[in-house]
């Protein structure tokens, strides 16, 4: 029920990702950045200093400061340390226990955390948006765009991105922003996204939009 050991993958690159269904231009006043759950427990299972960790990192945190430089507000989604089963709910099944209540596990690498001006949500479920102040958030802010960064593909950034498409929330999943359990199912979230909920873009294309 613990995370995988994640072997080093490379990321994808603009011409290999998937065809996407729309086509959407962001819009720095109408979006947002989530930085979902970049914590030192979930990039663990990565090995140091390889790709995909390095890279999303990077990426990731080139967003960031882009996106504060353009007055688009950043989110951090993070999940609590030491979470009774109640709370935990079906996630202990899958996952086992979660995050411990230690600092250093709850923690997201420097150049990636929460800054002055950032918010942050407690994360509870897949999607960022169940139990959460997220979509609230948004509204009041008059945000219906929503960009994503972090890990793990395949499961709440996936999620959150379809979760965002049901709430009329128009994403962008930003793919060498992302890592995953493996290029196998980073690949398969991405091509699930472009078809279904989401724009699947490069953090060098979205640079230029922000």
């Amino acid at each position: 029920m613990a995370l995988p050991a994640i072997s080093p993958y490379p990321l994808p690159t603009a011409d290999q990702l998937p065809a996407n269904r729309v086509e959407w231009d962001v819009d720095p006043a109408r979006a947002v950045l989530l930085v979902h759950d970049l914590q030192n427990h979930f990039l663990r299972a990565y090995p140091a200093g390889r790709q995909p960790l390095t890279g999303m990192l990077d990426n990731a945190a080139r967003l960031i400061e882009a996106c504060r430089r353009a007055g688009v507000p950043v989110v951090h989604s993070a999940q609590r340390g030491g979470q009774t089963p109640e709370e935990r709910g079906l996630q202990l099944d899958f996952w086992g226990p979660g995050v411990a209540d230690d600092p250093g596990a709850l923690a997201a690498p420097e150049r990636v955390a929460p800054a002055e001006g950032d918010l942050t949500v407690t994360k509870w479920k897949y999607s960022a948006f169940v139990r959460t102040e997220l979509e609230r958030l948004m509204r009041e802010r008059g945000r219906d765009q929503l960009v994503v960064v972090g890990v793990y593909a395949h499961i709440g950034v996936m999620m959150s991105a379809a979760d965002a498409w049901q709430r009329d929330i128009r994403t962008w999943v930003v793919a060498d922003a992302v890592a995953d359990f493996s290029r196998e199912e980073h690949d398969m979230a991405l091509r699930w996204a472009a078809g279904r909920c989401a724009v699947v873009t490069t953090t060098d294309a979205l640079l230029k939009e922000i």
